[in-house]
């Protein structure tokens, strides 16, 4: 006699995933991690208070930090799925060269909004494609998310340079570069912070709200049982990489607008900043945990650590050895609370 599973409910889901729906959107170390951000500031505003506490200076750590904010935040759902996500920083190069030859086509520097819109739609539906690609080949094919995306990483990052020939697109409509890459809201805030905080507080709340959020975090505790109360968890995941392929396509729309062309070579270390971002901001690499709000102090931390260190002087080579550490000690940090909640 076969076994009918019962189809999963809200109070269901809200049992067999740990934490209840405001804890998903604000967990108690996410208070720990914004301490330790905030040490920083201090100490780098007391060091060089005329160069570092600015608006001028605040302005840029935003500004660089949004674009790989809006990669974290879909590498935060792969990561609390229990996944992982190597090709980010490949499909936003290959996102990017598709966006940007679509404008070009369009008129290029002269290319008025509609052109500008359907070559983000271009953009956005190329990391669409990949994101499917890579939750395909870990769900249907069985191949492990760290082997599945470490392929495709190759793969889009060698069609971008076959594309364009190895070098990068520029032609970048000045309108978008204008408004969205150099451009204020009332004078002080940059545009692409205010679109990377849109971004943010729509996933955010859709993570800790939603049946796809519960359904997310039911995953990465323990796909098994996630099945056995009803959860299609392959069509989950499939979705979940989608939508972190298609962050990432926005990623690369927003770089666009930023440096005004493609920069094909900038972004090899790109999806390793956006894993330490959410592990940083206390995502467990287990899966299960993990929350938007951490990894936006996550991805600050490493902005205001570099910031501050180049201010300061510090040598380049300095900077990576920093932010490594920081990322070995949250990893550390997140075996000895698993190891904490397995003796309880």
């Amino acid at each position: 006699m076969s076994t009918v599973r019962e189809p999963a409910t809200d109070e269901t889901l809200e049992q067999d995933v740990p934490d209840g729906r405001w804890a998903r959107l604000l967990r108690g170390n996410t208070l720990w991690t914004f301490l330790v951000l905030v040490v920083l500031a201090i100490g780098f505003s007391v060091a060089a208070p005329l160069a570092f506490a600015t608006p001028f200076n605040v302005r840029n750590i935003l500004a660089d930090s949004s674009i790989l904010l809006v990669l974290a935040i879909g590498m935060t759902y792969v990561i609390v799925s229990a996944g992982i996500d190597l090709s980010v920083g490949s499909v936003l190069v290959f996102s990017g060269v598709i966006a940007a030859n679509v404008m070009v086509s369009m008129g290029g520097v002269t290319a008025g909004w509609g052109g500008i819109a359907l070559g983000t739609l271009a953009g956005l539906a190329a990391g669409f494609a990949w994101g499917v690609l890579n939750g395909v080949l870990v769900t249907k094919a069985r191949v492990p998310p760290l082997i599945a995306t470490l392929g495709t990483l190759g793969m889009a990052l060698g069609l971008a340079q076959v594309i364009t020939g190895g070098s990068d697109v520029s032609r970048v409509p000045s309108r978008l570069s204008n408004l969205i890459g150099y451009g204020l809201a009332l004078g002080q805030v940059p545009w692409l912070a205010i679109v990377a905080a849109l971004i943010t507080v729509v996933f955010a709340l859709i993570l800790a709200f939603t049946r796809f959020g519960r359904h997310t975090y039911a995953t990465g505790s323990n796909a098994e049982a996630a099945r056995r109360v009803g959860i299609a968890v392959d069509r989950h995941l499939i979705k979940v990489y989608a939508l972190s392929g298609t962050l990432a396509g926005a990623a690369g729309v927003l770089s666009l607008a930023r440096f005004s062309t493609t920069t094909i070579a900038g972004h090899a270390f790109d999806n390793l900043s956006a894993i330490a971002g959410v592990v940083i901001g206390g995502a467990s690499l287990f899966g299960g945990v993990g929350t938007i709000a951490g990894t936006v102090i996550g991805v600050l931390i490493p902005g205001v650590l570099r910031n501050g260190l180049i201010i300061l002087g510090a040598q380049r080579f300095w900077l990576d050895v920093a932010v490594g550490a920081v990322l070995v000690l949250a990893v550390m940090f997140d075996q000895v609370r698993r190891r904490a909640r397995e003796r309880e």
